[in-house]
């Protein structure tokens, strides 16, 4: 090789690496704006129903309109990224998402309040979908795994969104805060529209999808090589598994801050640490995390986060005091870190499905343990205290340990 052909392909070699940092950046910051998004709403919570004067089941009510406004988009956005690639979605639902927490804060009644609510739900979930699946997209792209660093992302979201949250509204008022809130995240949209990746599948792309699909077809696509799960059968089961990791990381989200103020009695500039807490573990744990499976792998991975989650929710419930409960939920957040990552990386690496599609169906199935199962919680809650519901929920800490081998597909490469 000529020094001239070396310093060209020295250049193209860079400027591909550069790209692929700008694509990383990109989503990772997609991850961080949805995560701000979640923990801003976090200290919200009590406030809109103060404001709107709902008791905590019909709190949980609200929280299930939004996990049915989330939930019903997830099939049409893997249906889309399975034609259009995740970029457009992506960038599309993040600018409505920088319109979400004003609607929440400003709507002035219950009708409206439910339409805010299920346009927040909608934003969220679909934005889920995408970013996850850029991710993917990206990660394929890479020689390194860079999923649980994107939820690293989210999870500083959470925590800065949660953190700020509450002395924004102590010091502003809920609706300076909310619209804060979507100004930062729209601002956000204009680096993440520059550099997202640009993943829409070509022709090439569209061929193999239809040889997947056919390979669905087969009777013997359900189960990958060496029994590994594959196929929508694999998708549905890898769902289940992700819904009872994310039911308690649902709890921490919606009643956390409810938590602390109605049993524990804080002041609501302190009512987001729960939240804040657990973020920042999360976070911590998930930049830690892609490093941390390609050591002990998968389920051995996942079997320790199961454990760490499951003492952090009896701590929580058993908090005789507010410093207690938020290292509860701060050892929470060590073991939920890196539990969903894993599960969409198991998602990402299934055979016999199109692009989107196992991402779809796992996202659709996990978030509602975020997104619907927490208005269960708040009725719970309200009849039996949250201090009973966390411990209760350690249970299905108990579930995700003794299954921890359904994952070990997310350990597969190429």
């Amino acid at each position: 090789m000529t020094s001239t052909e070396f310093r060209l392909r020295e250049g193209v070699e860079g400027q591909g690496g550069t790209q692929a940092a700008r694509h990383r950046a990109a989503v990772s910051l997609a991850f961080l704006l949805n995560g701000i998004f979640m923990g801003s709403w976090a200290p919200q919570i009590p406030i809109f129903a103060e404001r709107l004067d709902l008791s905590a089941s019909q709190m949980g009510l609200m929280i299930l309109c939004f996990g049915i406004g989330a939930v019903s988009v997830m099939p049409i956005a893997g249906q889309i990224i399975g034609r259009r690639g995740s970029r457009l979605p992506m960038l599309v639902l993040n600018v409505a998402l920088a319109f979400a927490l004003p609607f929440l804060v400003l709507a002035p009644n219950v009708p409206l309040a439910v339409a805010a609510i299920l346009f927040a739900g909608f934003s969220t979930g679909g934005m889920d979908v995408a970013m996850n699946a850029n991710a993917v997209a990206v990660e394929k792209r890479r020689e390194n795994a860079i999923m649980s660093s994107c939820h690293g992302f989210w999870s500083v979201g959470g925590f800065l969104g949660a953190a700020f949250g509450g002395f924004a509204i102590a010091g502003l008022g809920p609706v300076a805060h909310g619209l804060l809130a979507g100004l930062a995240i729209l601002a956000g949209f204009f680096v993440v529209v520059r550099f997202a990746l640009h993943d829409a599948p070509g022709e090439e792309a569209g061929a193999t999808a239809s040889a997947h699909a056919a390979e669905e077809a087969s009777p013997t696509s359900e189960q990958g090589e060496g029994g590994v799960l594959s196929g929508y059968r694999g998708a549905v089961l890898v769902g289940l598994f992700a819904l009872f990791a994310m039911i308690p990381e649902g709890a921490a989200i919606d009643w956390s801050a409810y938590y602390l103020r109605g049993e524990l009695g804080v002041e609501p500039a302190s009512s987001g640490f729960a939240f804040a807490a657990f973020s920042i573990t999360m976070a911590v744990f998930r930049f830690a995390g892609d490093a941390v499976r390609d050591r002990l792998g998968a389920v051995r991975t996942m079997r320790w986060c199961s454990a760490a989650a499951g003492a952090g929710l009896i701590v929580v419930g058993l908090a005789p005091n507010v410093w207690v409960a938020v290292a509860g939920f701060a050892l929470m957040g060590v073991g939920i870190g890196n539990m969903v990552p894993i599960a969409f990386s198991a998602a990402g690496n299934l055979k016999g499905l199109k692009p989107g599609a196992g991402l779809s169906v796992v996202t659709a199935l996990g978030y509602s343990g975020i997104l619907v199962a927490p208005s269960v919680i708040g009725f719970l809650g309200e009849h039996l205290g949250f201090a009973t519901v966390f411990l209760g929920l350690s249970g299905f800490l108990v579930v995700t340990l003794l299954a921890a081998p359904m994952v070990r597909v997310a350990d597969r490469r190429g």
